[in-house]
């Protein structure tokens, strides 16, 4: 059973003022342009509230998977700064995933969804580098999830020490 929880209220002026001290930590921590920054902070803040996913962890994702970078593809034909697969994700997600506001919400469910599987962060993201079959297919698949969570995280301590 998952448990939402909600801290204070989410009026847009405490958005945008999170967004703004996450941008300037963004721009600190990943050498992220200002425009950039500024643009993608608010959509990482209201995407997080809504799925109940630290700001802070779904921003150092989004550095691990694209360094904010929309135009990425990856060989897996993973797109946009969350690098959401379409064929997996689009019945799931729809619209254009590679259009930043959808993408980064669709990549926050993905991510929410595989912690409410998995119980905890650092395995919602090795599942979200390998996906849960993966995860559990072999050991060197394990062990490249547990390594992608480990390089998310030390992103997370980077963006941290950055605000």
């Amino acid at each position: 059973m998952t448990t939402l929880a909600f801290a204070g209220c989410s009026s847009s002026h405490s958005v945008a003022k999170r967004s703004a001290k996450l941008s300037t930590g963004i721009q600190k921590a990943y050498s992220v342009a200002p425009d950039t920054a500024n643009r993608i902070s608010p959509m990482i803040i209201q995407s997080a509230d809504k799925y109940n996913v630290d700001p802070i962890l779904l921003a150092a994702m989004i550095q691990q998977e694209s360094s904010y970078k929309n135009s990425v593809i990856s060989p897996a034909g993973a797109v946009g700064l969350t690098q959401v697969i379409p064929r997996y994700w689009q019945q799931t997600c729809p619209g254009n995933l590679i259009e930043e506001n959808n993408n980064i919400n669709c990549g926050t469910y993905i991510l929410a969804t595989y912690n409410s599987k998995a119980g905890s962060w650092p395995k919602a993201l090795a599942y979200y580098n390998v996906g849960p079959a993966g995860y559990n297919s072999s050991h060197k698949m394990k062990k490249q999830g547990k390594k992608y969570a480990e390089q998310v995280k030390q992103h997370h301590e980077t963006l941290k020490g950055a605000l």
